[in-house]
């Protein structure tokens, strides 16, 4: 298990990238996080969803997504509420209090419950922890850490982030604040993202071997694999723009993602982000969508009623309907095309407070939240560009209105999303849809001539995966992390 000392220490990217690795060297493995807080999720063959870091290490392993790997969801519904999924399906929606307090202890069965039918499947099983091993408040009662770790009899690794500054205190003062059971179920520790010569650190690492007698298994450079592969964390969004190498300025595409407060799936917009004529800017809350721009992408959003508000409250709305009124190119995902349209009605609060809302008012579309979530892979194909589509759908409200007449997309050969009679006004409940070469290059097209690289997205992330997986191979003492790894009673 590599738990870490906070959150956003690269605990996902390791995950993977030993996953990739194992799975080169023939080790049947499988990736497994007790208990994730996301609201970016995949969809599973099954109906269910799992976090999509779970879904990336799956793929790194040569696995479909199973509930197995993720068998508790976590998915912020306000800044005090969130939507429980077990076993890839809701199971309610509770106050952060209530989870803590009487709920989360019950779960601990479901969690052991898919650990074992792993155990059972395969011969590695790579555990990720959630957030700071050192979270000692909340260690009662704990599934996603210590908890799982002491319950299953699983070795644990440490990871500390040295990038971040405090990598000598944040890993011995994990040490001085857990108890020594949960200190002895620790093996041994692991620095990430180093920048510059490795070397400069072997006294750092004596110290901190000194003072917790846990062994060092590797420092891990920067990789920039790292920073191409899908990402979990709405942190990273914290960085702002996000810019891809670029050839030919003259190309260039502007793309701004307004920043919403519950922000979902916004994993949609790494192909773009990759495209090597394209500059797409994540645009924070307290700042205005800038003008000279060629699109904006309004992404899915765990709670569209919520960030309608939120939205508006950033002045955004008045930013993108005087975007569209100059011709401009809006698009619209999940949850950002439900508030492309004229309302949303929300009648048993499923989305947050019940109530109504009018919305953008760009598509002439009225969507209603219903109790049922849709979660699938889905298929289909693009009307206008007659490009192949795939991708996933999860989200809760069905969207009726006269610009379904004109789908954007059509999905299991059925119509899906809305488009203006100008086209330059669209929604789709497809995530993943950019990830689609074809539709991608006929899309950024639209928007200027001549502009779509030659990008493969799936072969671009199986290549980072590989390129991970060698910067962790030599990095890493893996043959030692392998025999750190013991087998559990089933």
């Amino acid at each position: 298990m590599f738990q870490g000392t906070g959150s956003d220490v690269g605990k996902s990217t390791v995950v993977a990238g030993l996953c990739r690795l194992a799975r080169r060297r023939g080790i049947r493995v499988a990736p497994f996080k007790p208990q994730n807080m996301s609201n970016n999720a995949a969809a599973c063959s099954d109906g269910g969803e799992i976090g999509r870091a779970q879904a990336l290490q799956a793929r790194a392993c040569g696995l479909q997504p199973e509930v197995d790997f993720n068998p508790v969801l976590l998915k912020p519904q306000s800044d005090s509420t969130a939507q429980v999924v077990v076993h890839g399906k809701v199971l309610d929606t509770c106050s952060a209090s209530h989870y803590m307090n009487d709920r989360r202890q019950h779960l601990m069965q479901a969690v052991t419950d898919s650990f074992t039918r792993l155990t059972q499947q395969y011969d590695l099983i790579l555990v990720e922890g959630a957030g700071s091993a050192a979270e000692v408040n909340l260690r009662e009662r704990d599934i996603a850490n210590m908890g799982f770790a002491q319950r299953m009899q699983v070795p644990v690794c440490l990871i500390g982030d040295i990038d971040r500054g405090g990598v000598i205190a944040s890993i011995v003062g994990t040490k001085a604040v857990i108890s020594s059971s949960d200190a002895d179920r620790i093996c041994s520790f692991i620095i990430n993202r180093f920048r510059g010569d490795p070397a400069l650190f072997v006294d750092g690492v004596k110290v901190i071997e000194e003072l917790t007698q846990w062994p060092c298994r590797g420092v891990i450079p920067w990789l920039p694999p790292a920073l191409k592969l899908p990402q979990e964390d709405a942190v990273i969004l914290e960085q702002g723009t996000q810019r891809s190498q670029r050839s030919g300025s003259d190309a260039m595409i502007r793309i701004a993602v307004p920043m919403l407060s519950r922000i979902a799936n916004f994993d949609d917009m790494d192909p773009l982000r990759l495209e090597p004529n394209v500059e797409l800017g994540f645009v924070p809350p307290g700042k205005p969508i800038p003008r000279d721009i060629d699109a904006i992408i309004i992404p899915g959003t765990k709670s569209a009623m919520g960030d309608l508000a939120f939205l508006q409250a950033q002045g955004w709305d008045h930013d993108i309907i005087a975007f569209a009124r100059t011709g401009g190119k809006v698009t619209g995902v999940c949850g950002g095309y439900q508030l492309l349209g004229k309302y949303i009605h929300d009648p048993d609060g499923v989305d947050g407070a019940p109530g109504s809302a009018p919305a953008l008012g760009l598509l002439d579309i009225v969507t209603t939240m219903y109790p049922q979530k849709q979660t699938r892979q889905v298929n289909g194909h693009c009307p206008r560009s007659q490009s192949v589509l795939s991708g996933y759908e999860i989200h809760v409200g069905a969207t009726e209105g006269e610009a379904t007449r004109s789908p954007m997309t059509i999905l299991n050969g059925k119509p899906d999303g809305a488009t203006s009679p100008d086209g330059q006004i669209e929604g789709t409940y497809l995530h993943g849809v950019f990830g689609n070469d074809d539709f991608r290059a006929w899309w950024l097209n639209n928007l200027k001539a001549g502009s779509a690289g030659s990008l493969n997205y799936e072969s671009t992330v199986e290549r980072e995966l590989d390129n991970l997986a060698d910067g962790l191979e030599a990095a890493l003492d893996v043959d030692e992390l392998l025999r750190d790894a013991r087998a559990v009673e089933s």
